[in-house]
C-alpha cells in the first residue's frame, strides 16, 4: 500500500515474471503467445513520460497555488472560494483514483488547479495567522528535498519497498487517520480546543515540553515518505511490465497526491514550532 492511486490500479502491480522466474514461471512464458496484453505495447509507459507529466501537473498545482495564495491574501471571501476547492478537488480525485483504464488529463489537470488554489489559500492563511511569513516557501523547499533525498534513496537500491514495510505503512496510515478523525471532533466539540487542536497540545518527555504536533508530525513526515518509495516502487513496476503510456498520468497523479500530503504536514510543522516559541 503506497499512494492509494497506485494501490488500486493493477497495472502498478510488480509483474511475478519479472522477478527471479522458476521453472514453471519460464515454461509459462515459452508456451504463452506472442503480443499478450501486458507485455507488448506500441505506446508504452516511460520514466521520461512520468518525469514530464508530473512536471507539468507540479507547475499547474504551484502556479494555481500562488493565485491562491494572492487572492486569499486580499479577501477573505476568498477562504469560501478555497474550501469550496478544496471539496472539488476531494472528488476530482477520488475520480481520477478510480478511472479503469488510467487518469484522465483533463480531471487531473481540474484536480491540479483546484488543489493549487486550496493550498495557496490554506498557507497564506496560516502565516497570518501564526505569524510565520515565508512559511509556504519554507514547506514547499522541505517538500523538494525530501522528494529528492527518497529518490535518491530508492534508485541506490538501499530502500526498497519490501513486505515489511508496507505493513508499517499501513498500521501507521490507518493510525493517523484514526487521529485526524479524532482531532476533528476535538475540534468541533471541545471549548479549549485552540489552533490545530490536538496537534497544538503540549506533551511532556523527559523534562522537555514541546507540542504533540511536533511528534505527531514527524510520524505523518515519515509515513509520507515510504509512501513516496512505494509510488516509485509500484511506477517502476508500471515502466518494467510495459504498461501503456496512457497510465503516464496517472502515475504523476499518484506522485503529487503524496507530494501535497507532505507538503500539508511540513506547512503544519513550521506553524506549530513558531508558535511554540512564542
Amino acid at each position: 500500500m503506497a499512494s492509494p492511486v497506485f494501490s488500486n490500479a493493477k497495472e502498478f502491480k510488480a509483474d511475478p515474471l519479472l522477478a527471479q522466474p522458476t521453472a514453471a514461471d519460464l515454461e509459462r512464458q515459452y508456451q504463452a503467445p506472442a503480443g499478450t496484453p501486458g507485455y507488448v505495447v506500441e505506446e508504452r509507459m516511460s520514466y521520461s513520460g512520468v518525469i514530464s507529466k508530473t512536471t507539468i501537473l507540479g507547475l499547474i498545482t504551484i502556479s494555481t497555488g500562488a493565485v491562491g495564495y494572492v487572492v486569499a491574501g486580499q479577501s477573505a471571501i476568498a477562504y469560501m472560494m478555497a474550501l469550496g476547492a478544496g471539496l472539488v478537488a476531494f472528488v476530482l480525485a477520488m475520480v481520477a483514483t478510480f478511472q479503469r483504464k488510467g487518469a484522465n488529463p483533463v480531471v487531473v489537470g481540474l484536480y491540479g488547479i483546484a488543489e493549487g488554489f486550496f493550498l495557496g489559500a490554506i498557507t497564506v492563511g496560516i502565516e497570518q495567522s501564526f505569524d510565520v511569513p515565508g512559511a509556504g516557501l519554507q514547506a514547499l523547499v522541505a517538500t523538494a528535498i525530501t522528494f529528492l533525498v527518497c529518490l535518491a534513496l530508492f534508485r541506490s537500491g538501499k530502500v526498497r519497498y519490501t513486505s515489511k514495510l508496507r505493513k508499517i505503512f499501513m498500521v501507521g496510515a490507518v493510525s493517523y487517520l484514526v487521529f485526524g478523525l479524532v482531532n476533528i471532533g476535538y475540534l468541533i466539540f471541545s471549548d479549549n480546543a485552540q489552533g490545530f487542536g490536538l496537534y497544538s497540545n503540549e506533551i511532556s518527555i523527559g523534562g522537555f515540553t514541546f507540542p504533540l504536533g511536533l511528534a505527531i508530525g514527524a510520524i505523518a513526515i515519515l509515513l509520507a515518505c515510504i509512501s513516496l518509495i512505494g509510488d516509485f516502487d509500484f511506477i517502476e513496476n508500471g515502466v518494467k511490465s510495459g504498461q501503456p503510456k496512457a497510465l503516464e498520468w496517472t502515475a504523476a497523479f499518484g506522485l503529487i497526491v503524496t507530494l501535497v500530503w507532505l507538503y500539508i504536514e511540513f506547512l503544519r510543522i513550521i506553524a506549530i514550532f513558531a508558535s511554540s516559541r512564542d
